[in-house]
């Protein structure tokens, strides 16, 4: 892994596009399918925070740091997701401030992002592992990542504070690239009736 560019994933129906400004009204209306920016223990704002969200975004991937992204599907921005903690010199990187607009969830498209985005750090940039992390209170997210085959590191306790300031314990999950092959082939039998 020499660099970390904006690039457009497509497959499976989802499109990942590079974050812009040009996403915050659709993002804005993605919040609000299901009010996601209520929840206490996701780390994404209401509608009136996306704003601030998406340039603080955006200065992070400036910063090299991060590489976010809008969710596209069926036509219409669905959420976001992102590389983060990028370590060039394993290299490594997580995934994560993902969310969905609740009219999305239960159907296939977070498998394909997370196809999309696994596929990415591993085939193309070459990552010796990929990191999930996730609030202790955030059953769903954690099951989300155990049904993609991550291996669970263990927990961080008190490592970070929720919205409404209590602290959080936070989840740590990974996958290696030994691991990938096998976990590609169950992500791809999971998306087998979708188009590619």
């Amino acid at each position: 892994m020499s660099d970390i560019a904006p690039v457009t994933l497509r497959g499976w129906g989802v499109t990942l596009e590079p974050l812009a400004r040009d996403h915050m009204e659709a993002l804005k209306d993605a919040v609000e399918d299901g009010d996601i920016g209520a929840l206490n223990y996701v780390n994404v704002p209401g509608r009136d925070g996306i704003e601030a969200w998406v340039e603080k975004a955006l200065a992070m991937r400036d910063a090299g740091r991060e590489l976010p992204f809008a969710i596209v599907a069926d036509g219409r921005v669905v959420g976001s997701t992102r590389f983060y903690d990028i370590d060039l010199s394993v290299p490594t990187l997580a995934i994560g401030y993902t969310f969905h607009a609740t009219s999305v969830w239960r159907t296939h498209v977070n498998t394909a992002n997370k196809r999309l985005m696994l596929g990415h750090a591993f085939d193309t940039l070459a990552a010796q592992s990929v990191y999930f992390h996730t609030s202790h209170l955030n059953l769903r997210s954690q099951a989300a990542i155990e049904r993609l085959g991550a291996h669970r590191d263990g927990i961080l306790r008190a490592h970070k504070r929720h919205k409404d300031d209590s602290l959080r314990d936070t989840h740590t999950y990974s996958i290696i690239a030994g691991e990938w092959p096998e976990i590609r082939a169950r992500l791809d039998a999971r998306l087998a009736n979708v188009p590619r």
